[in-house]
């Protein structure tokens, strides 16, 4: 089922897929649903899928003004209630994890559990000395991406997002025609989340509210960065488990969609076992 609706004024693009216990797939910045397709056949085999495209991105709206991590929240919290989903299993690549772990923290009766692949929260990290170059150079990179969006460049900001910040160097030409669209497409929402104070932030208060299950995940391919704000995360929340995805990156549904599809789908049975 596709269809349309509008939540908090903004049109939001979704699809439901399969049968089963409720589960949600939110994608992170520059992305839309369609990277879903790789892992939405197997999931859908076990439960309910909803995929949607968030705010700003491809076929939902982009609405004027300064938008926030808090608007995502409540987009999918309004939803997974206009779709019918009760205690929903909410699984989250990059900022779309930051969504989903702030949703559990948020309206905790939604949300049944999380899993959660390398949050952008390197704010995490600011206070230590250990990882201030890291930092430091992360910003940087963010920083020149974020000029060429302002200049109008976005498929040159796409393409030095890819490749310095989130999947490595020779990356985007390994990314097929249509997703490198995608990417275009939606560089002026990044342009816009980078304005926003919370983007890489979750405080100790906010991570002691996230009572339920939480699976967080990372790729031994992945940058560097993303390996401790994973360990910081798993060490504050107060039911989390830790898996890392050997030959996965940054899109673990992209490299290694059936283990990826695995883990979630044993990770949700062993909780409601």
């Amino acid at each position: 089922m596709m269809a349309m609706t509008t939540l908090n004024g903004v049109a939001l693009y979704h699809e439901l897929h399969g049968s089963g216990d409720p589960l949600a797939l939110v994608h992170g910045s520059w992305g839309s649903h369609d990277e879903w397709e790789p892992v939405v056949p197997r999931l859908a085999q076990a439960f309910r899928v909803l995929v949607y495209d968030r705010r700003g991105h491809s076929r939902s709206e982009r609405p004027d003004g300064q938008g926030s991590v808090r608007e995502d929240v409540a987009d999918l919290a309004g939803l997974l209630e206009a779709t019918g989903f009760d205690r929903t299993w909410v699984v989250g690549n990059s900022f779309g994890a930051s969504i989903a772990l702030r949703l559990a923290a948020a309206r905790p009766e939604l949300v049944r559990g999380v899993i959660a692949h390398e949050p952008p929260l390197f704010l995490l990290l600011a206070h230590d000395p250990a990882y201030a170059a890291m930092l430091e150079e992360t910003g940087r990179r963010i920083s020149d991406v974020v000029g060429r969006i302002a200049a109008g460049d976005h498929a040159g900001a796409a393409e030095l997002f890819v490749e310095t910040v989130a999947l490595g160097p020779g990356m985007w030409a390994q990314l097929d025609e249509a997703t490198q669209g995608v990417l275009i497409e939606n560089a002026p929402t990044f342009l816009d989340e980078t304005r926003d104070p919370e983007q890489l932030a979750m405080d100790a208060e906010t991570m002691s509210r996230i009572t339920q299950p939480v699976l967080v995940t990372t790729g031994g391919q992945s940058p560097p960065l993303f390996g401790p704000v994973v360990e910081r995360l798993v060490a504050a929340l107060p039911r989390a488990a830790f898996q890392s995805f050997s030959d996965a990156g940054h899109l673990p549904h992209a490299m290694v969609p059936e283990a990826w599809c695995d883990s979630i789908v044993a990770f949700a049975g062993a909780q409601d076992g």
